[in-house]
């Protein structure tokens, strides 16, 4: 069982920044493959980015692309969206994920979620 905590959300006006944290507990995070996804109010919950559990390959929705950045940090069990130039259709909650080994994109792959964390930005 991995449980995990998102921290970094809050509100931002659009072109700014905020960087997402998520911490992990419980299992041997470096097993672990991670993903952002994020659920905009009365939408599904979409795949933002991914990242291998050695951190070398990532992966990204193509409206995020050039703007966000995921990495990790194994030593710390941590991992991180950075969210830059930030639109208003930005705006969700927020959700890391992990699942075992391979990386993944679609929602129904991950095993474990956190609580989420709201993130909002104004034009």
């Amino acid at each position: 069982q991995v449980q995990l905590v998102e921290s970094g959300g809050g509100l931002v006006q659009a072109g700014g920044s905020l960087r997402l944290s998520c911490a992990a507990s419980g299992r041997t995070f470096s097993n672990y493959a991670m993903g952002w996804f994020r659920q905009p109010p009365g939408k599904e919950r979409d795949f933002v980015a991914a990242i291998t559990v050695s951190g070398v390959t990532t992966y990204y929705a193509d409206s995020v692309k050039g703007r966000f950045t995921i990495s990790r940090n194994n030593a710390q069990n941590t991992v991180y969206l950075q969210m830059n130039s930030l639109k208003p259709e930005d705006t969700a909650v927020y959700y890391c994920a992990a699942r075992t080994f391979s990386i993944a994109t679609t929602r129904d792959e991950y095993d474990y979620w956190g609580q989420g964390t709201q993130v909002t930005v104004s034009s």
